[in-house]
Parts: structure tokens; C-alpha cells; sequence
């Protein structure tokens, strides 16, 4: 029987949800998610929910945040005037916009909030602080031997 382990290729179906049933991601009726194992290709907690996995096993997992997307940062919300966007641009609470930081990078952020002039942007990635569930079925392991 084989085991997933760090450096093999594996494929996985998965069907994620938050705490309250709400579906918010899932492989089923398309192609199973294919990363290495080891790579930091996916979320940690969902790297080390596949690992130890048996080929065609199925588990359910619960990842906390700090495993997930991170807890929550308040020291991600900035407060920016309106003229400081384009004035093109069409803002609605939820839309996510690209920006970059002071020292180039770039980033994307959500329209947390609108008053007036006055734009709250969030930082933060939209399921930070957030616990996710899943429902997992790893359906291949290859080897460097394969």
C-alpha cells in the first residue's frame, strides 16, 4: 500500500467548507488538485492532512486558521481618500483590486468598506481567520520511481 510522503506527486479530490456548511471550493465532476507533497504548493494544514494518506483513502479534516490563510489582521485594514483611486474605477463593497506596496510589491486588496470619500481596504486574504473543512479523497500518489 502506498503512502503519500513528502517529494510525490499526488492527486487529490476535495470538497471544502466553512464551519456553518457553506461549500466554498470543490474538485468533484472536474479534475482532482495535483501538487508535490512537501513543496509548500498548497495551505499547510491541507499539505499535512494529505501526508501519511494511503492511495484511495478518504478523510475528513478540520484546518484552523494559523494552518489555513492566517488569523485575521486588523494591521491589514488602511483607510485611503477616494481621489487617491482612479476615478474610472467602479467601487462596491467585496471587489478586490490590485495595489502595491510602498516598496513595489504587489498585492491584491478588498473594498472593505465606503463612506463618503473615505475607502477601507483589506489587506488581508479573503478567508484569513477563518477555520476550513474538508472532505478528502486521495486518489493517486506517484513516486520519483514512477
Amino acid at each position: 500500500m502506498r503512502v503519500a510522503q513528502p517529494g510525490n506527486l499526488v492527486k487529490v479530490h476535495y470538497t471544502g467548507t466553512y464551519d456553518d456548511g457553506s461549500e466554498f471550493d470543490s474538485s468533484k465532476g472536474g479534475t482532482p488538485l495535483e501538487f508535490t507533497l512537501g513543496e509548500s504548493q498548497v495551505i499547510p494544514g491541507f499539505e499535512q492532512a494529505i501526508a501519511g494518506m494511503a492511495e484511495d483513502e478518504e478523510k475528513q479534516v478540520r484546518i484552523e486558521a494559523a494552518e489555513a490563510y492566517g488569523e485575521y489582521d486588523e494591521d491589514q485594514l488602511a483607510t485611503v481618500e477616494r481621489s487617491m483611486l482612479p476615478e474610472s474605477l467602479e467601487l462596491e463593497v467585496g471587489a478586490q483590486l490590485e495595489a502595491q506596496t510602498e516598496e513595489g510589491i504587489p498585492l491584491v486588496v478588498t473594498i472593505a468598506a465606503i463612506d463618503c470619500d473615505q475607502i477601507t481596504l483589506d489587506g488581508n486574504h479573503p478567508m484569513a481567520g477563518k477555520a476550513l473543512n474538508f472532505a478528502l479523497h486521495l486518489v493517486g500518489i506517484n513516486t520519483s520511481a514512477d
